[in-house]
């Protein structure tokens, strides 16, 4: 018999859990702190917009999502870099012309909410759990009024976040280990007008980056030809949030690194005083589960830093895994929950680090000639040997790979491009008969290193 599940969050991956439960049978009851979004008028600053890529959108088909959002959708090819003297360039994601999508957070949320009510699912909001008593699976609320609430769950995820209320609750367990890390980084949010006829004012097809060593700016394009950019900064140091005080103060790091974007930022001074600087923060537990009564999922087992646009792609994937494990096990939760836990728990740890590796390169690589030339020849790798050969970045944006495989795979990639590099201008080496010889072994190398690897498992 179907069990009752309870969920923390009506977030972007509590709502789509709800949708794929209530899809088999499931009784769904979804409690979120914060009001219904769909009666309010969203604010900007807060949120950074969504990547959507493969992994995201698999979970989207699996919800019936797919075809309603991909017109909403953006296709991102690839980096559009500006550089402090007004030069620019572009690098694709791909060398098969894939693309990552922009996606509206809120809009995405709305969405999935009403979707998983469509299907059954009760959204109780302002409901802010204090407390879960894990071991009978007891939950806490606090209402407005300030009046509490207990409920008994049956079976319970914490889909509520990085500071995941049930989280916090198993880490008063014993022999659970947990961990917070905050960048010194923080970010804010900042937006790009669109022209007089809605027009996009640069090109909409990229995600947009203004790389400048220890801090950056990105931007992503939306529907109504505007373009969310998010400003990352340390919050201390000689550039950084702690030195914006004033109005001259942004207006002249605006004038002197990031003039052609300043130019369509109308609004810069007031988004800029008027939007929080938020902090970025990296979360690790095990174990994510305890015995078949509750388990953690999206943000709530591992929340990672934005950097590689996966956040919301590894969450969303967590509920891909858990479908297929419900098709594997049927009811039989004693049997999934264990395996949900071995199947994602190193793919959240390795999310974690690549994320927090793709910030080095977005901030400080992308602007440096070598890493250009080396992003070459990675593509160039991929056409040449499809069958061998595929970056990392690709593994991770446009397969199922699991992530964990994916990072495994670095030091192989690093050893294999050195190598390469190392024989001087790639393009020019490739029109002999000689270095084509050596490059099919060095490939043939690499592909039998990376096959040890548990790709797609």
């Amino acid at each position: 018999m179907s069990r009752n599940v309870t969920i923390l969050g009506a977030g972007l991956v509590g709502s789509l859990l709800a949708i794929i439960l209530r899809k088999r049978g499931y009784g769904v009851t979804i409690y979120e702190r914060r009001p219904d979004m769909r009666s309010l008028s969203m604010s900007a600053g807060r949120s950074i917009n969504l990547a959507m890529s493969a992994r995201g959108w698999k979970a989207l088909e699996l919800a019936g999502l797919k075809e309603e959002l991909e017109p909403i959708a953006i296709p991102m090819y690839g980096r559009y870099l500006h550089q402090p003297d007004g030069q620019t360039a572009f690098q694709p994601y791909s060398k098969n012309n894939e693309a990552i999508y922009s996606v509206s957070r809120g809009e995405l949320n709305r969405k999935l909410m009403t979707l998983a009510e469509k299907n059954g699912a009760v959204i109780n909001f302002e409901h802010r759990c204090a407390q879960v008593e894990v071991a009978n699976n007891v939950l806490h609320f606090e209402l407005p009024d300030k009046t509490k609430k207990t409920i008994q769950a049956d079976m319970l995820f914490g889909a509520d976040g990085a500071f995941s209320a049930l989280r916090s609750s198993y880490a008063q367990m014993d022999r659970v280990n947990t961990a917070q890390n905050y960048l010194e980084y923080g970010y804010k949010e900042l937006t790009i007008k669109a022209g007089p006829n809605g027009e996009w004012l640069m090109k909409k097809e990229a995600l947009h980056i203004w790389p400048r060593g220890k801090y950056m700016m990105i931007a992503l394009p939306n529907t109504d030809g505007t373009f969310t950019c998010t400003m990352f900064m340390p919050f201390e140091g000689e550039v950084a949030f702690d030195k914006l005080k004033t109005e001259a103060d942004v207006t002249a790091l605006f004038d002197a690194q990031f003039a052609d974007a300043k130019a369509m930022m109308p609004d810069l001074l007031t988004d800029f005083f008027t939007n929080p600087t938020s902090s970025l923060i990296t979360t690790h537990i095990y174990p994510w589960i305890y015995k078949d009564k509750s388990a953690l999922i999206g943000d709530a087992a591992h929340a990672i830093v934005p950097f590689y646009g996966q956040g919301m792609n590894a969450g969303f994937e967590d509920c891909s895994v858990l479908a297929g494990l419900l098709d594997e096990y049927g009811d039989d939760w004693a049997k999934i929950m264990p395996q949900y836990q071995h199947k994602r728990k190193p793919n959240g740890d390795a999310v974690a680090q690549l994320a927090l590796f793709n910030f080095i390169e977005m901030r400080d690589k992308v602007a440096d000639p070598k890493f250009l030339e080396r992003k070459k020849i990675e593509k160039e790798l991929g056409m040449r040997y499809p069958d061998q050969f595929i970056s990392v970045y690709e593994m991770v944006s446009f397969s199922h790979i699991p992530y964990n495989t994916a990072i495994r795979c670095i030091e192989a990639q690093d050893k294999l491009l050195h190598r390469i590099m190392d024989q001087g201008d790639f393009f020019s080496n490739v029109a002999g008969a000689d270095f084509v010889n050596s490059l099919g072994e060095w490939i043939t190398e690499y592909h039998n290193a990376v096959q040890q690897l548990d790709f797609g498992k």
